[in-house]
């Protein structure tokens, strides 16, 4: 239990949504890792088809949403193009995600590591969402 949680704060949660489940669990490792003491964020990942292949699977990608709701919203991160349209064909039928889902424009490593930090630290949605949005701007020069 996070320092958050123990004081009865609710953290906007963070989905990972890759092609692939290894990617998605390891940006998941990796966000968690570089957030150190501060990861208090819950994070999921979704990645890949139910029997291991590649793909998205609306159901793994619901599932992971509803494990890190803690009701201040889920930041949804993908990695590819049909990634983000399983998302939004969800985030459009209503009743699959929970209430506050929102996907976010963001490169995939670096903004989850971003949106973990920033969710660690009880900011809300918004903040998630423009802090990984952000890290376009990061450069590597």
């Amino acid at each position: 239990m996070s320092a958050a949680d123990a004081a009865g704060e609710s953290l906007v949660g963070v989905v990972l949504v890759s092609h692939s489940g290894p990617v998605a669990d390891s940006v998941a490792a990796l966000a968690r890792g570089l957030a150190g003491a501060a990861a208090g964020a819950p994070v999921a990942s979704a990645g890949g088809t139910p029997d291991g292949g590649l793909g998205t699977s609306p159901e793994l990608i619901a599932e992971a949403a509803r494990s890190v709701d803690r009701g201040a919203g889920v930041a949804l991160l993908v990695d590819l193009g049909s990634a983000v349209l399983t998302v939004k064909a969800l985030i459009a039928e209503g009743d699959e995600l929970p209430e506050g889902s929102r996907l976010v424009d963001a490169p995939f490593v670096e903004g989850a590591v971003a949106a973990v930090v920033t969710a660690s630290t009880g900011a809300d949605l918004d903040a998630v969402a423009a802090a990984a949005g952000e890290a376009y701007g990061y450069r590597k020069e």
